[in-house]
């Protein structure tokens, strides 16, 4: 399939001051042991699909995150961790891509193929991500944390075959 409709384009730019309040409330619970970089794709998925109109991604959908450098905070604040001497920091977990995946599709309220790949080239991920994707669609994310500056980013897309 080479035709694509956006369905919902959802950015984070600026975040707002209350997201975390926010994403909160339309879960109706606060997320639990979960690094910031989870809460961040938490955010951006569930506000990508409320403005597609989808309560849960629909069943047969993908789910592909991306970043240039994933949970870099928790990644960090762990081996600071083990240097103190710590056998298995707790933020050792929240640094782990498969976690944030398994947290988001708990607050989509979805089952099914998702996966995270680290990713420079916006073009590369978008086409490698289309692929074998059937009728319902791609919900589509890139997730990064506050660096050396740089804003945090939370931008999703909701696409299908048109």
């Amino acid at each position: 399939m080479s035709e694509w409709r956006t369905v919902a384009h959802f950015s984070a730019d600026p975040l707002p001051a209350d997201w975390r309040d926010r994403l909160a409330h339309r879960l109706g619970r606060r997320p639990r042991r979960v690094g910031l970089w989870t809460e961040l794709a938490m955010y951006g998925a569930r506000c990508c699909l409320d403005a597609a109109g989808e309560h849960a991604l629909p069943a047969g959908a993908r789910l592909r995150v991306s970043s240039m450098r994933g949970a870099w905070g928790a990644t960090h604040a762990g081996l600071a961790q083990l240097d103190a001497g710590a056998l298995m920091p707790f933020t050792f977990m929240q640094g782990q891509p498969a976690l944030m995946l398994a947290e988001v599709c708990r607050c989509l309220e979805w089952q099914g193929d998702a996966s995270f790949a680290l990713c420079r080239d916006p073009q590369q991920l978008l086409r490698l991500s289309r692929l074998g994707v059937g009728s319902a669609g791609l919900l589509l994310g890139v997730v990064e944390e506050e660096r050396n500056g740089e804003k945090p980013r939370s931008e999703w897309w909701r696409l299908v075959p048109a």
